[in-house]
């Protein structure tokens, strides 16, 4: 066979060494699928009886694989049946006894993916989308000597099971993991470079994750995807510091104990004047409530400083420890709101009293990351064959998300007991105090947001 002369970007040229982990992530146009397709043919035209197999985490049908642009390469670099290649409806069959397989990790487990055991390389391409359940079964399974596991993808979220492991602070060792975009592609085709200044010019808000290979702040058709988008636009989203006088509101969304539980979310407010400032974010999932308890105290939210609002279902007893979320707080000295049941279509009146609230609404970028992310992502549930909604989904960011709805409907409920309109409430203080207790001076203090 003559030799295969395969022109690549500079950006790929670390991951050309042996290393048991090899990572690219970036945006759109980038050309690593294209990168991995080749070496996965470059491997197999050079060492006979090599085995790949090419992952993803759904696969329905090989049409969602990556045999396609693998077929399309093999037609680019001449590696047809004469060169020992051969296409089969579910693999390919290379030179001496080898074979590229093409699975989906949605549905294997350990006993279905041993046979991958004699396997040098496994490509997961779209890797965002890979589980943990999954990496694990595939790393240890992955195992015959110097053999690599290869991962292509577009970031979604730094919790994802891909991010989590090769773009820690501590990733594996033997890792090489390398960051490109479309303009580390000398090849980046015309039709492309139109695409990607449509996205700039009609799709602004997206454009940082599907073309630069950041994080997706939102998610395309979220409740809160354009509320969150214009309160980054105007400078809500920044360093944004509590009022000492006016007491934290902590709201929950509670959440279980036990591995398959619930996440216990927590949002910690103020309502000064006509902003409600989200000042801290925390999550968690299968802790037991002193943990979270520990965290409000760790954080300076003590029963002193702050008081707390919880679910209807905060009067309910936990199944494990016998003890609800209202008695315990109590028993630790915080003050305990619990808010009403608010019946059939709660949801909807939480998130449509959040898109009320969010022009008013100022957070603090570095402590709130986390809870945002979750609103970007909070979305409907589509029946898609007769495309209706069928309400929210209940996913990992409908936890962030319910609680801070609980904050917008007691956010209303507080600005029409107390009086926070411009003129109501301040024509209620006049010279003196309103019904509240709160005097002229100190309302125009809470309307302007001053000290």
């Amino acid at each position: 066979m003559s030799e295969i002369v395969i022109q690549t970007p500079r950006v790929f040229a670390p991951l050309d060494r042996p290393a048991r982990y090899k990572g690219a992530w970036g945006g759109r146009g980038s050309g690593k699928s294209h990168f991995f397709a080749e070496r996965i043919l470059l491997n197999h035209a050079s060492k006979p009886g090599f085995r790949s197999v090419c992952i993803r985490e759904f696969q329905n049908s090989l049409r969602e694989s990556s045999k396609r642009l693998i077929e399309d390469k093999m037609g680019q670099l001449s590696l047809g049946e004469s060169a020992g290649f051969s296409r089969r409806n579910d693999s390919i069959l290379t030179p001496g006894g080898g074979i590229i397989s093409f699975i989906g990790m949605q549905d294997a487990n350990a006993e279905s993916i041993k046979s991958l055991e004699g396997y040098q390389v496994a490509w997961a391409e779209e890797a965002a989308t890979l589980s943990a359940r999954s990496l694990s079964l595939l790393r240890p399974t992955i195992r015959a000597e110097n053999s690599e596991l290869w991962f292509s993808w577009n970031p979604r979220r730094k919790t994802d099971a891909v991010d989590a492991l090769l773009r820690a602070d501590i990733p594996p060792s033997d890792a090489v993991v390398i960051g490109a975009n479309w303009r580390d592609n000398p090849f980046f085709p015309a039709v492309l470079e139109q695409e990607r200044l449509d996205c700039m010019r009609m799709q602004p808000d997206q454009y940082p994750h599907i073309w630069e290979g950041e994080y997706a702040r939102v998610l395309v058709g979220a409740y809160y995807a354009l509320a969150i988008n214009q309160a980054r636009a105007e400078g809500r989203i920044s360093n944004v510091r509590p009022d000492p006088i006016l007491p934290i509101r902590l709201f929950f969304d509670i959440g279980g104990t036990g591995a398959r539980s619930d996440a216990c979310a927590i949002w910690a407010v103020q309502f000064v004047g006509r902003e409600v400032r989200w000042l801290d974010y925390y999550e968690a999932q299968g802790q037991e409530l002193s943990v979270h308890v520990a965290w409000l105290r760790e954080r300076g939210y003590t029963p002193r400083e702050a008081e707390i609002y919880l679910p209807h279902d905060g009067v309910q007893q936990d199944k494990v420890f016998n003890a609800s979320y209202q008695g315990a707080l109590q028993s630790a000295g915080y003050t305990v709101t619990v808010v009403k049941n608010q019946g059939a279509g709660a949801a909807k009146a939480r998130i449509e009293a959040l898109r009320r609230i969010f022009p008013s609404c100022w957070f603090n970028a570095e402590t709130t990351e986390a809870g945002l992310d979750a609103l970007g992502w909070y979305h409907e549930r589509m029946d898609d064959a007769r495309q209706i909604g069928l309400g929210p989904e209940h996913d990992w960011a409908s936890h962030g998300a319910d609680a801070a709805g609980m904050v917008a409907v007691v956010a209303e409920a507080t600005m029409r007991d107390t009086g926070w309109s411009q003129g109501s409430f301040l024509s209620q203080a006049g010279s003196g105090r309103n019904e509240n207790g709160y005097t002229r001076e100190r309302a125009q203090q809470w309307m302007t947001g001053q000290r």
